[in-house]
């Protein structure tokens, strides 16, 4: 298993693309559709875990996600999934080291998510710093942080 940080002129960008938007879970279009689009920009990334050629998982590394963009957050882990099959194997740790390794090598001193879920994050060394945020979207999700070596 491997896992590379995307760039839009990759061959695995567009094997991401169609990961996401045929994964069962229903933010993968999204994903797929931001990639199509063009909004990863700069430093910004999209994590892939690759097997024999195959896209298992992905994850973002992104200026912004749910909260406005003057939120005084950033950068932030988003869109972390992993295909079923592989599931149990400790891939989304992985995906989510990969990127956490690569925010500190370009400068950052954290990296936060926000989310709804419970007692995730934490397991990959996340700190819930606020128990109830609202979104752009107008729902109200936790939101973590990992502070960088």
């Amino acid at each position: 298993m491997k896992i590379t940080a995307l760039n839009e002129d990759m061959f695995l960008w567009e094997k991401t693309i169609f990961c996401a938007e045929n994964c069962s879970w229903r933010a993968g279009k999204y994903l797929a559709q931001l990639m199509r689009e063009g909004k990863f920009q700069g430093w910004e990334k999209v994590f892939a875990a690759e097997e024999e050629g195959r896209v298992i998982g992905f994850c973002t590394l992104t200026r912004y996600d749910a909260l406005p963009e003057n939120c005084g957050y950033s950068p932030f882990i988003g869109f972390v999934f992993v295909d079923e099959d592989f599931r149990g194997q400790r891939l989304s740790g992985k995906l989510i080291d990969s990127a956490c390794n690569y925010a500190g090598d370009i400068g950052f001193n954290a990296v936060y998510v926000c989310s709804g879920e419970s007692g995730l994050y934490e397991k990959f060394g996340f700190e819930m710093i606020c128990s109830s945020i609202e979104t752009v979207y107008g729902s109200n999700e936790q939101l973590f942080v990992r502070t960088l070596n």
